[in-house]
């Protein structure tokens, strides 16, 4: 099932930590709906000196099928939950899902 990303609330950490996702999105330049390879979540840096110091970041790169534009993927996860950020794609345009033999 896949869950839209909120533009301004992370996805919660507890429900995704230790898993893979697959992101969707839709190209900025041509439309075309991309769908990413399993991208692991990475833990919050429990050593962190403060808040803004606890992500910990996990980056991709994808080519669009469509129009061969790429895109830059970045995981931040922090205590306060996980953001999936592509390039030039609003937040809210942003899917992601667990697989479901991953899923309890």
């Amino acid at each position: 099932m896949w869950i839209q990303q909120k533009a301004n609330q992370p996805a919660p950490i507890t429900e995704l930590q230790g898993h893979t996702v697959g992101l969707k999105f839709e190209c900025n330049e041509c439309q075309t709906e991309v769908f990413t390879d399993l991208i692991g979540i990475p833990a919050p840096d429990h050593l962190a000196n403060s808040v803004e110091d606890d992500g910990q970041f996990e980056k991709e790169e994808i080519k669009c099928p469509g129009c061969d534009m790429v895109h830059e993927i970045t995981v931040k996860s922090t205590f306060d939950g996980v953001t999936f950020d592509v390039s030039d794609v609003a937040p809210d345009k942003v899917s992601y899902q667990i697989p479901p033999a991953e899923q309890h």
